[in-house]
């Protein structure tokens, strides 16, 4: 169950495509894949349990899920150029709008 209290537009929006990426069958050719030495079902997880965990607590992270979700976006950057399948590429750039609409509502950890 979603619990983030804030009605803003990126809360909104990161909503929406929490629920689309949900609903989203992963990429079959993309199972059991690397890309740029990241494991591709690794970083779809470590990133939906980070967006999931920042809706179900109200939209806050914790320090250690803030960092992750940082590292995720960095992964996210090198990773989707390379992608040349066409339903790799629109999930994992979904992804990685959802994980920058998160981003942003949270402190920067250094």
């Amino acid at each position: 169950m979603v619990q983030v209290s804030e009605s803003s537009e990126q809360v909104q929006n990161a909503v929406r495509l929490w629920h689309e990426h949900r609903h989203a069958p992963f990429p079959s050719s993309l199972r059991g894949a690397e890309c740029g030495g990241m494991d591709l079902v690794l970083l779809d997880a470590d990133t939906a349990g980070c967006v999931l965990t920042w809706l179900n607590n109200g939209g806050t992270l914790d320090l250690k899920r803030i960092r992750i979700l940082q590292s995720c976006i960095e992964d996210l950057d090198r990773v989707v150029p390379e992608i040349t399948e066409p339903a790799g590429t629109q999930y994992y750039q979904r992804l990685r709008r959802l994980a920058l609409l998160v981003s942003r509502t949270l402190p920067r950890a250094e």
